[in-house]
């Protein structure tokens, strides 16, 4: 059985594979994460985690004193950093040569954002222990906002590789999270505000429509991974 990887124009084999669909669906998995792992944008997604931490760690290097300290902001704003680095986590330049691999778009999506996961939930980390405890936001409630921030860059990425011939939709996906987040911290109505102070009111209320925000962005990206029925096709000009 041979497999087409995704990225970079990449083929593996794997021979002499038989047996359950589940022992072959192994092997296709083993055979990706090599050629996959080469064609991840591995400097923009470092770049967006160096810059969210050194955002989370500005306050250090600022020497701001424990009162005035804007943990729950700093936070916000690394998160944004972090996702505007996860918007271009399905750039492939190599997007229209892979085209018609066997491996289905499921697949090979599901392993980048398979690698991405680990290195999100450690950077995270990282990003909550600049920050002291006594000064920590809750740490429940900020993460929902990270995750749902995280989720919206890897479902508008996916939104645009199934709707587009992009091959590289990061640039394209990271503008428009980063208007949104300025929208969102900016001009959203009082009622439905997002971007909240942990003492306001209104903490609960907007935690909520984060939630309702995490699983849209869940729903709309999974269903984006999905390869389309018909592909659209370029008929030939004639001469």
């Amino acid at each position: 059985m041979r497999v087409a990887a995704h990225g970079e124009g990449a083929r593996s084999t794997v021979a002499g594979v038989s047996g359950p669909p589940t022992r072959r669906a192994y092997a296709v998995i083993r055979a990706l994460l090599r050629p996959v792992w080469r064609s991840l944008p591995r400097r923009a997604l470092a770049a967006g985690a160096a810059l969210g931490l050194l955002i989370a760690g500005a306050p250090w290097l600022l020497s701001v004193s424990r009162e005035g300290w804007p943990g729950l902001d700093v936070l916000r704003a690394a998160a944004l950093a972090f996702g505007l680095g996860l918007a271009f986590l399905l750039d492939d330049p190599a997007r229209h040569t892979t085209a018609a691999v066997a491996t289905p778009r499921p697949v090979r999506i599901g392993l980048r954002v398979a690698f991405a996961v680990p290195f999100a939930a450690l950077w995270w980390t990282g990003a909550l222990l600049l920050v002291p405890e006594d000064v920590r936001p809750p740490v429940g409630a900020v993460t929902l906002e990270a995750a749902a921030v995280a989720a919206l860059a890897l479902a508008g990425a996916a939104v645009v590789v199934r709707c587009t011939e992009a091959a590289e939709p990061g640039v394209a996906v990271a503008g428009v999270l980063l208007g949104t987040g300025l929208y969102a911290a900016l001009l959203v109505p009082d009622r439905w505000a997002l971007v909240v102070p942990v003492n306001d009111p209104r903490w609960g209320g907007a935690h909520d429509r984060w939630a309702g925000i995490l699983v849209v962005a869940v729903v709309v990206g999974a269903a984006a991974w999905v390869e389309p029925l018909r592909r659209r096709t370029v008929l030939p000009v004639r001469r």
